[in-house]
């Protein structure tokens, strides 16, 4: 069998024992709740829904981790802490969408938007998207604790003090550190410095995203199968980079992404006023009166097409889009050049490549 079989091979795998995982616990769970009371079933349902779609990059990372640091394929714990990363993700990604006011996930609508439409539809009292708010903030706590319950389920290596426990334990705080950079950046951008900019775009990036997307996972799996610390150091001059150009990518798409491939709609990212290192460059190399109408018009809600097209031909014009994809292209060689020194066998050797070309070349 060829590396590239076998990467497909044990990715597929490996991809559906996380989903049987995945249903398994959350049937025990949507059992539990019932015994509380029937209508808190859409909680369940709201998750369950989630963690079904997605590209899985954070359980893949974290399952090559564990088979470059000589974990075996078969072995269920891998298995169980990806299922323990995808309810993490879930998790964040309700909360970020309460945050960012985003009605759309992956093509559908957001947790709080769904509970939303739950209270429209049976008319309810009240305010429906104070209610959708609501329902959702506590769905993302249950997720963050059911991710918690599927981590502690590994065992021993994953117990408190165990180098797996931490890098779990920094992973969540540092990304919660990263969505309050983010929302501070919100609103105390516009009369900050503007020369510091693209720096703290920089900062939210590597907590809020870039960590916990690549390289916390990839660390994670290999301290599951008890890797040195010289090779977790050397996952994370892979990983890390990695996932700044992924994040990076993905802002470029929250502008200038195609909304049939993206599911989200045209400039949401501008509506929900969001201060990325494109919209830093675009900030410090427009014109001043360029730079002002940026400043006004970041998380305006009511973009118009007109007004997110001009937005887009400031970013173009001024030379932050070239900034920005020269940047992302500087961290993806930083990457490679990083994955061709990682002491690892073929297989997982391949795969990590795969995964890195995807996450910086993808449309969505």
């Amino acid at each position: 069998m060829t590396a590239f079989a076998q990467v497909t091979a044990e990715q597929t795998h490996f991809i559906d024992g996380v989903a049987g995982k995945l249903r398994g616990f959350l049937s025990e769970q949507e059992d539990l709740m019932a015994t509380v009371s029937p209508d808190v079933a859409p909680l369940i349902g709201s998750i369950s829904s989630l963690v079904t779609g997605g590209k899985r990059l954070r359980a893949l990372m974290c399952y090559w981790g564990w088979r470059g640091a000589g974990g075996r394929a078969e072995d269920p714990d891998i298995v169980t802490a990806g299922c323990a990363l995808e309810l993490f993700q879930a998790a964040a990604l309700i909360h970020d969408d309460i945050i960012d006011r985003s009605d759309t996930r992956r093509g559908g609508p957001s947790v709080h938007k769904r509970f939303g439409q739950l209270h429209e539809m049976n008319g309810w009292a009240l305010d429906s998207g104070r209610f959708g708010d609501a329902a959702a903030i506590l769905t993302g706590d249950l997720c963050l604790s059911f991710s918690e319950e599927s981590f502690t389920e590994i065992g021993p290596r994953a117990a408190s003090g165990s180098p797996a426990r931490r890098i779990f334990n920094v992973m969540r705080a540092e990304v919660m550190a990263g969505q309050y950079l983010d929302i501070l950046e919100e609103v105390a951008g516009p009369v900050r410095d503007r020369a510091g900019s693209v720096d703290r775009a920089k900062s939210i990036i590597r907590y809020k995203s870039a960590k916990y997307s690549t390289e916390h996972p990839l660390a994670l799996g290999g301290a599951l199968a008890g890797a040195p610390d010289r090779l977790l150091e050397s996952y994370s001059q892979f990983s890390l980079p990695l996932g700044e150009a992924f994040q990076m990518r993905d802002d470029v798409l929250g502008v200038f992404g195609d909304p049939e491939t993206t599911g989200k709609p045209a400039g949401d990212d501008l509506r929900e006023g969001k201060r990325t290192v494109l919209v830093g460059f675009a900030i410090n190399q427009a014109t001043a009166s360029e730079a002002d109408y940026l400043d006004r018009m970041l998380g305006n809600p009511d973009l118009g097409e007109a007004e997110v097209a001009e937005i887009r031909r400031i970013i173009v014009q001024c030379g932050a889009l070239d900034a920005t994809e020269s940047l992302i292209a500087a961290l993806s060689n930083q990457a490679f050049e990083a994955l061709e020194r990682l002491p690892l066998e073929e297989v997982p050797l391949k795969a990590l490549s795969q995964l890195a070309e995807a996450a910086v070349s993808r449309a969505a």
